[in-house]
């Protein structure tokens, strides 16, 4: 039973979880094992602290991303379904304290990044936030490029991992990037499918908005899909990966491979779940397999 003037406990989430949930934690905790897989691949000999230093910085940096651009896109937030209940839009949080939160993190991350690694890592994290708030979040409102530009502080964090662990970044880090780049395009294409009538609601001009039949939409989709394949064999060659990695990695990239090319070719909600659902099996598989089979 409720007792007059009393709150169900369900009914307001405490405000630490509301701070926790203004940084995107699934999305940070993505963010910091392709970092950590930077590290573990580049590094000559393992280093806790550098290690540490290097998953809390990028969490950090990563989070205050997230918060700022909730920030920016409150507004936008409110009109859509699969948003609308966020800390901003549902008036949990205030825009003063969203912004404090997200600016403290993001400095505080980059200070770790400073104290503990080398100027490099910290440039690149400075990168990525930068990159992330400043160019990407404005442009989601103009044009549909926005996920290409996106991809690119979405693809840093391998490069600090490997930075921390070298000083210096070469063709092996730069392969890293490249499959985390092109992996987040057939997977964010994907996600903007299910929930293009919510994007347009926002004002997001994303290519499944604007693209009204799907066809380019499903054909980036694959044409991406197809040059991972290829690019996350090479970062392995690189990584002096062996032959479960090879044939593993070769598995998985056919398997994301067909459910592009299943997307593309039927271009449904229930395709694009399934292409979403098979970039977030294959990115965490083919990294593993490219750290552990050294």
């Amino acid at each position: 039973m409720e007792v007059a003037g009393s709150t169900p406990l369900a009914a307001a989430p405490s405000r630490a979880l509301d701070f926790l949930e203004l940084g995107k934690p699934r999305i940070t905790f993505l963010v910091v094992m392709t970092a950590a897989v930077g590290y573990a691949l580049g590094a000559p000999s393992f280093q806790a602290g550098v290690f540490a230093a290097v998953l809390v910085g990028t969490a950090l940096v990563a989070g205050g991303a997230s918060a700022l651009n909730q920030c920016a896109e409150s507004e936008a937030d409110g009109r859509m379904r699969r948003t609308c209940s966020r800390p901003l839009p549902a008036g949990r949080l205030s825009g003063s304290e969203a912004l404090a939160f997200g600016l403290a993190i993001s400095a505080g991350g980059l200070l770790v990044l400073a104290a503990a690694t080398n100027a490099l890592t910290f440039l690149l994290g400075l990168a990525a936030l930068a990159s992330y708030v400043l160019v990407y979040t404005p442009l989601k409102r103009r044009t549909s490029l926005c996920t290409v530009v996106g991809a690119v502080p979405g693809a840093i964090p391998p490069l600090m991992g490997w930075a921390a662990a070298r000083g210096a970044l070469d063709r092996t880090a730069w392969a890293l990037f490249a499959v985390l780049f092109l992996w987040q395009l057939p997977h964010f294409l994907a996600l903007s499918w299910m929930y293009r009538e919510d994007y347009a609601r926002g004002g997001f001009p994303m290519l499944a908005v604007t693209d009204e039949d799907g066809s380019s939409t499903g054909r980036q989709a694959l044409l991406y899909a197809a040059a991972l394949l290829p690019v996350s064999l090479a970062a392995g060659l690189f990584a002096d990966s062996g032959r479960v990695f090879l044939w593993g990695g070769l598995v998985a990239g056919l398997g994301f491979l067909l459910c592009a090319a299943l997307f593309a070719r039927r271009r449904e909600v229930a395709w694009a779940r399934r292409l979403f659902l098979g970039s977030v099996l294959y990115l965490p598989a083919v990294l593993s397999l490219m750290v552990f089979d050294r």
